[in-house]
């Protein structure tokens, strides 16, 4: 398998773990708002990382948003966890964030080579 097919492989799993935070987002919108909403943006991202899955050049950028945006929540949520500031069994979550932005990043599309101009 080469690294484009993994990368679409991870691309459809992680869509479909995001995209199953539409579920809990549903029933906590009542008890915990602001959880809800932070779930809504990754329903969301869910969504455009099965499109992405078509072509994953054309989304580089898309792909690396996730990547970091999930390696800046897990540091964040590992912060918050050591200090207390919520349970530690959100760390199962600080683990999830870190391997997803870590695989993506090690799986991104390479950047496209740009054509050489021709002048006269």
């Amino acid at each position: 398998m080469n690294r484009e097919t993994i990368l679409k492989i991870v691309l459809v799993v992680v869509g479909v773990l995001f995209l199953a935070m539409a579920y809990p987002m549903i029933a906590f919108v009542r008890h915990e708002p602001a959880l809800s909403m932070m779930m809504s943006v990754y329903a969301t991202l869910g969504i455009f990382l099965l499109l992405a899955v078509r072509n994953p050049t054309a989304h580089r950028s898309l792909i690396a948003f996730t990547a970091w945006s999930s390696l800046a929540h897990a540091v964040l949520m590992g912060t918050q966890a050591e200090r207390g500031m919520i349970a530690r069994g959100e760390l199962i979550g600080v683990v999830v964030l870190a391997v997803i932005g870590i695989v993506l990043l090690a799986l991104r599309a390479p950047a496209p080579v740009p054509e050489p101009v021709l002048t006269r």
